[in-house]
């Protein structure tokens, strides 16, 4: 099966328009049946949030959940307000656990930034995540071009697989090391995600600007670009059971038509979508 959402419900006035911040997830999941929460990557969300977005939401609804990023090496000697690495990721699986209750936790997101490079004390930075993670689905994204060089590209998803780490296939900017091709292959079979930022090559490694976040995710996919990845997910559905895609590239109002698009291409058959949502395929507007 193949889900589409988009990267966070609070900020898609082209999907909802102007409502209350109450009533946004649901009206988010009467249009997708997946969401990627990325508050909890600047701080460990609190208990009551999931148990309010989990009765917010359809019982099919799945919640892709990215890690604190202190989990994933981001704070570069920003403060960590957890006194050990054991106290972080215990706060982490206690946040999440009604999720995990309610059976709509379909993965945990670990991005790990531009300088995390394939060197053996990431490798076990990797295994050691992994381990404390325990059973939970985890998937993994990189953001450095060396884990996917021809020596090493092999060996990386061999160990994913083995590691029993989600492949995260991303289709972003080709702009130096600092990010990575589209490798398009399953690690689990249960599960792949995909993640659409967008190809603002020129808006990618503008780090230092104050709106470099607008820049970086400000592209609109053609038809003809969606319709190569209708064509990709269907290959990799072969291999996993679900694949799940994210539309991030939200500066604009973007990734709500591209994934409605892309949904359409695909023939609008995601059976775990809300009635509402097939409606508006069958019926564009």
């Amino acid at each position: 099966m193949i889900r589409i959402g988009l990267t966070g419900f609070g900020d898609h006035e082209e999907l909802y328009g102007k409502i209350k911040p109450a009533d946004r997830l649901p009206a988010y999941s009467a249009h997708f049946s997946i969401v990627e929460i990325d508050s909890s990557f600047y701080a460990v969300q609190p208990v009551k949030n999931y148990v309010k977005w989990v009765s917010q939401t359809p019982e099919d609804f799945g919640f892709i959940v990215k890690a604190y990023q202190g989990m994933t090496g981001h704070l570069r000697g920003k403060k960590n307000y957890f006194d050990s690495a054991e106290d972080m990721f215990q706060a982490f699986h206690t946040s999440i656990e009604p999720v995990i209750a309610a059976g709509k936790l379909t993965m945990t997101l670990f991005q790990f930034p531009p300088w995390f490079d394939c060197t053996k004390e990431n490798v076990d930075t990797l295994r050691e995540t992994r381990e404390r993670m325990k059973d939970v689905p985890c998937a993994l994204e990189f953001r450095n071009s060396t884990w996917y060089n021809p020596e090493y590209r092999e060996r990386t998803l061999a160990f994913m697989k083995i590691e029993g780490w989600i492949h995260t296939v991303v289709d972003e900017p080709q702009a130096g090391t600092g990010s990575i091709p589209i490798v398009s292959v399953a690690t689990s079979p249960e599960a792949t995600y995909v993640r659409m930022h967008g190809r603002n090559a020129k808006g990618w490694h503008q780090s230092s600007r104050p709106d470099w976040r607008s820049l970086r995710y400000l592209y609109r996919y053609s038809t003809e670009e969606l319709t190569e990845w209708r064509d990709r997910l269907k290959e990799l559905e072969k291999d996993t059971r679900n694949v799940y895609v994210a539309f991030n590239n939200n500066s604009a109002g973007d990734a709500t038509p591209n994934a409605k698009e892309l949904q359409a291409l695909l023939g609008g058959d995601d059976s775990g979508l809300a009635p509402l949502q097939l409606d508006l395929f069958n019926n564009p507007s």
